[in-house]
């Protein structure tokens, strides 16, 4: 079978960085998914890309609005107020799914993603929640996670990658991935796999108790 590999970007938008992401991505005709933090999403430059990167095709989603401590770390208001400012600030664009991927903090998976009333909005609103199976750590490593996560891709089928728009010139690199994955005749699409969405249109797929904090309120 042939092997398939979902790129998302994190953290963004940066008009540094976003604005050469979305370049590099029409000349490989690359779709991607941009999880992007409200608080940057607000501001006129943000606007702008956003409206490029909706544009291009590239879906967008939610990932809180200050990206400073996982929802599962924080009191139920403030964890709300984190995806609600989020979802305030994407109101604008119009995107055939509503997305919502949570702060992991380095990409890690565990009940401090969720708070358990975010996870009743994403049901009540119909969202789709995608996680990750792929992180390349390319924020901390700007010239070294092109080959962790070509690595990486091989050892599955489906990988969903997270990658970061950061200022940390990580992605001057992006093109030469890209291409190594087009040279290996890998399928760069821009659906997710399964086991990446624990959440689909509100509905939820997987067992969230590993996902979610536990909590008396």
């Amino acid at each position: 079978m042939r092997r398939r590999v979902t790129i998302t970007f994190d953290n963004g938008p940066m008009p540094e960085v976003t604005p050469y992401v979305l370049d590099c991505l029409a000349r490989n005709d690359v779709p991607a998914t941009f999880f992007v933090v409200g608080r940057k999403a607000s501001t006129p430059e943000g606007i702008a890309i956003l409206q490029r990167a909706s544009e291009e095709g590239h879906c967008i989603g939610n990932h809180t609005f200050t990206h400073t401590t996982p929802l599962g770390e924080l009191e139920r208001d403030a964890a709300l107020r984190e995806f609600e400012q989020g979802e305030r600030a994407l109101a604008w664009l119009k995107q055939p799914k509503r997305l919502f991927r949570p702060y992991g903090r380095g990409g890690k998976l565990g009940r401090h993603l969720f708070h358990p009333a975010v996870v009743e909005k994403l049901r009540a609103g119909r969202y789709w929640c995608v996680l990750w199976n792929s992180v390349s750590g390319d924020w901390r490593d700007p010239d070294g996670w092109v080959e962790r996560a070509l690595s990486d891709c091989h050892t599955r089928e489906w990988s969903l990658v997270v990658l970061h728009d950061l200022p940390t010139g990580a992605m001057i690199h992006l093109e030469r991935f890209l291409r190594v994955l087009r040279d290996e005749d890998v399928d760069v699409t821009q659906d997710y796999p399964p086991e990446c969405i624990p959440i689909a249109d509100g509905r939820i797929l997987q067992a969230m108790d590993q996902f979610v904090v536990q909590t008396d309120v």
